[in-house]
């Protein structure tokens, strides 16, 4: 991780329920104590009463992103938010964009995003919902704004490994934890043997139909 913290800052994405408050919050607050400390951040102590100032008297559901810098400046805004169908099923391609397994920013949630932009811009919209990267390798890694899962039948998901090259998405991590997921690379072949889904905290999880190049 040698590039510049000047250029980048922490980012997590929340969904707020009106009632109900954040969901998954203490993962997502986890997850940016863990990042900051990598990265040698200070700690986001703000960011709880930030939130809750952002979403304070909501009536309906919002997409709530949280921005925090090296200088310990975080920073929140709100949209409205339209939960998906539960039938939902996305159409997911393969990016010819390729992810470094060693580039270790990979692992953090940060505003550096052009490799995933430069994927996601291989396809219109209109004929893919996501966008799937490899590694140098070969191996299934995350979408652009998801991580990856294939139901292969055993009875707990199987997710790719972080070392891979991946974020540790708050999803995959609440999904580990309750053991309906666990961690196994997962290749191009793979991808046939089972149901796949993709899924982030925002959106939770998403049946997905891959639709070969």
């Amino acid at each position: 991780m040698d590039r510049a913290l000047e250029d980048f800052s922490l980012i997590e994405t929340l969904r707020f329920e009106p009632g109900t408050g954040f969901v998954r919050l203490r993962l997502h607050l986890a997850r940016l104590q863990r990042s900051a400390r990598r990265l040698g951040f200070p700690a986001p102590k703000d960011a709880l009463p930030k939130l809750d100032a952002a979403t304070a008297g909501a009536t309906t559901p919002l997409r709530v992103r949280l921005t925090f810098d090296h200088a310990g400046r975080s920073e929140v805004t709100t949209a409205a938010f339209t939960p998906l169908a539960t039938d939902t099923i996305w159409r997911v391609r393969i990016a010819e964009t390729r992810l470094d397994s060693a580039d270790k920013l990979l692992r953090v949630k940060t505003t550096q995003r052009s490799i995933y932009e430069a994927a996601r811009a291989e396809y219109p919209t209109a004929d893919a919902d996501e966008m799937l990267l490899l590694n140098e390798k070969g191996e299934v890694c995350e979408g652009t704004i998801t991580s990856v899962f294939l139901d292969d039948g055993s009875g707990s998901m199987r997710t790719p490994p972080i070392s891979s090259g991946l974020l540790a998405g708050v999803l995959r991590t609440e999904l580990i934890c309750q053991r309906k997921a666990h961690v196994r690379r997962i290749t191009l072949a793979d991808l046939d043997k089972g149901a796949l889904y993709v899924g982030n905290s925002l959106r939770g999880l998403i049946r997905a139909q891959l639709i070969r190049n």
